[in-house]
């Protein structure tokens, strides 16, 4: 029997369990389209707004590549060698939601199965804002959109009542869910910034206000690298750079340290994995540790734009897991999701040499019982 790839999330039926994510690749109609005939199961909408935008002069993205053999890491040094990073410093949509709504309307009306979902971003600072926020998600969900995912991460934004400064503020992201939610009749998602000292507070605060999943997460704030030969920036605009988002496969260690404590911490929640994903050996990581559904922006830029061969990689590494574990009685996703969930643990649960103890950082001499964990006073002989 050939292996089920379906998944359900949130109450949303996906064909497969992988998503084009909002970004460059999700930017117009015909990408859109290009994507669903490509085969990905979702795409995520370029971000819309209210406001007008206009972006920085010259390059949006940059890829970062390391050579092994000049020794080089850099942006602007050829193509050789391996992919290390994306570094992008690119706004939301510079296109009017009356331009999308439009386009949204005869995506969803050419994919019917296909789940369409609209990325939208207001500020949080006055009833303005907040009623922006009413008015995207009426329009999309009207225009034919699925479900919604609140951009409350993206790093670019000067305003303090803007994208990953709302993402870091736990009553602010809380209070926007709830905005959002008055108005849906389709799933909401919170995309979350990792510029956070914890992600559980702020995923926390977003379910607490009526969130249906945590889309985890947006690009990390970085700079490009400076030339030691010109002394400037990789990437500038007259000399100046500011902080830009990185993706790719360097932060797919950090993105799976942030999403294990969330699905821990919540682990009858719903979470779309995203960050250094190109097949599904990285894929498997977000399923394992508890997501439905997995995002990719990076791999698919590299790949004619929407990623035609990373989608068909992806479906064929999925099949081809599930029916490697048949024996298992593994038949979709379902059958193994967070199933390494559980494994993530404190430091000092780690097993020390048989003659050692730990006390997780604790010396026992000169303190009190009480003031050393329970769970670290001693390791079980």
């Amino acid at each position: 029997m050939a292996a089920d790839l379906s998944v359900t999330f949130t109450g949303l039926k996906f064909e497969n369990p992988f998503l084009l994510s909002s970004a460059p690749p999700t930017e117009s109609e015909s990408n859109i389209m290009r994507a669903f005939d490509a085969g990905w199961g979702g795409v995520v909408v370029k971000t819309i707004g209210m406001h007008p935008v206009v972006n920085v002069a010259g390059p949006k993205t940059k890829f970062t590549r390391s050579n092994p053999a000049t020794g080089t890491l850099s942006m602007n040094k050829g193509r050789d060698g391996a992919l290390v990073s994306s570094w992008n410093w690119e706004l939301i949509s510079d296109k009017p939601l009356d331009w999308w709504i439009p386009r949204l309307t005869r995506i969803k009306k050419a994919y019917p199965t296909k789940m369409l979902i609209a990325s939208i971003m207001a500020g949080s600072g006055s009833d303005k804002e907040l009623d922006h926020w009413r008015d995207l998600t009426k329009a999309c969900q009207d225009a034919g959109a699925d479900g919604i995912e609140m951009n409350l991460s993206c790093p670019h934004m000067d305003r303090a009542d803007m994208g990953s400064n709302i993402g870091k503020d736990q009553a602010l992201c809380s209070f926007v869910t709830q905005v959002v939610k008055e108005v849906a009749r389709v799933p909401v998602w919170a995309k979350l910034t990792p510029a956070s000292a914890d992600m559980t507070v702020e995923a926390g605060a977003v379910f607490r206000g009526g969130a249906d999943a945590v889309v985890s997460s947006n690009t990390f704030p970085s700079l490009p690298i400076i030339d030691a030969e010109t002394l400037e920036f990789e990437m500038n605009v007259d000399g100046l750079v500011s902080s830009g988002g990185m993706g790719g496969p360097a932060i797919l260690p950090m993105s799976l340290a942030n999403m294990a404590k969330m699905t821990k911490a919540f682990p009858d929640k719903a979470f779309s994995g995203i960050g250094g994903v190109s097949d599904f050996r990285q894929a498997a990581s977000y399923f394992l540790l508890g997501c439905g559904t997995v995002q990719v922006c990076t791999a698919a830029m590299l790949d004619k734009a929407i990623g035609p061969n990373v989608i068909r990689h992806l479906k064929e590494g999925l099949a081809e897991f599930i029916e490697r574990n048949a024996d298992k009685g593994w038949n979709n996703v379902e059958d193994f999701r967070g199933l390494r969930r559980d494994r993530v643990v404190a430091h000092s649960k780690i097993r020390r040499p048989d003659d050692s103890e730990y006390a997780g950082g604790y010396d026992a001499e000169g303190y009190s019982e009480s003031d050393i964990p329970t769970q670290v006073v001693s390791r079980p002989l």
